[in-house]
């Protein structure tokens, strides 16, 4: 027996953890039996080497970190969650809601990579962690695609505008460019399902967005996520 696996994937500040919130609650009312988790688990003695890389320990530069390398971080971090945390209640049956997954690392550390390069580093990362570590590969993955520059706006509003706050993936325009790139292609190539979350340089409301999301889930004994 196993469970149901759905990630809320995109940019930083997309809304991810916004609409995995509002579809937790969503879920739990029609009695479904649901968890949400979230990567990097800061609070966890795992994600050690992911706040290192990301604080800028390793260079402060993205690329001065190989993806192999960087996503060995992160990886390390989800294996300790689902051997510890939440693996039990997914073999179990339940469902679980996750704000980002190894496709996180698919979008941001494919932006590192020539793009003739992404289909063989794909194949490598999800090998790797499904396949060599063992954790549960998602059964849908929902992708919030926000405009570049809308999502920066809305981390500089978050951050009230001190840019010292971001690390180094949020304050490099160019590389986030080329994860938006990365991330519409894998969207494509891997078959997520994508919620176009800005449109003229504005974010669409935060209900909108989580009545798409909420209406591409079947509902309690309709069929399957996938």
């Amino acid at each position: 027996m196993k469970g149901t696996l759905i990630v809320i994937e995109g940019l930083d500040g997309s809304g991810k953890g916004t609409q995995t919130e509002k579809l937790f609650h969503a879920l739990s009312a029609q009695g479904r039996q649901v968890r949400g988790v979230s990567f990097p688990n800061y609070e966890s003695e795992s994600s050690a080497l992911v706040k290192m890389y990301l604080r800028g320990d390793f260079g402060s530069d993205p690329g001065d970190v190989n993806p192999y390398a960087a996503s060995a971080f992160y990886a390390v971090d989800r294996y300790a969650g689902y051997k510890q945390d939440w693996g039990g209640f997914y073999r179990a049956g339940g469902m679980i809601l996750a704000d980002r997954y190894t496709t996180s690392n698919a979008i941001y550390q494919c932006s590192k990579l020539p793009r003739e390069q992404w289909a063989g580093f794909l194949d490598w990362m999800f090998a790797f962690e499904y396949e060599q570590l063992g954790i549960p590969a998602p059964d849908q993955v929902f992708y919030l695609r926000t405009d570049t520059a809308v999502s920066q706006r809305l981390m500089s509003e978050r951050y009230q505008g001190d840019e010292g706050k971001k690390d180094i993936h949020e304050r490099d325009l160019r590389y986030l460019n080329h994860a938006q790139q990365a991330a519409d292609y894998c969207a494509e190539r891997l078959g997520w399902r994508t919620i176009q979350c800005s449109a003229e340089g504005a974010m669409r409301t935060v209900e909108d967005i989580h009545q798409e999301l909420l209406g591409l889930i079947p509902r309690k004994g309709e069929g399957s996520i996938t």
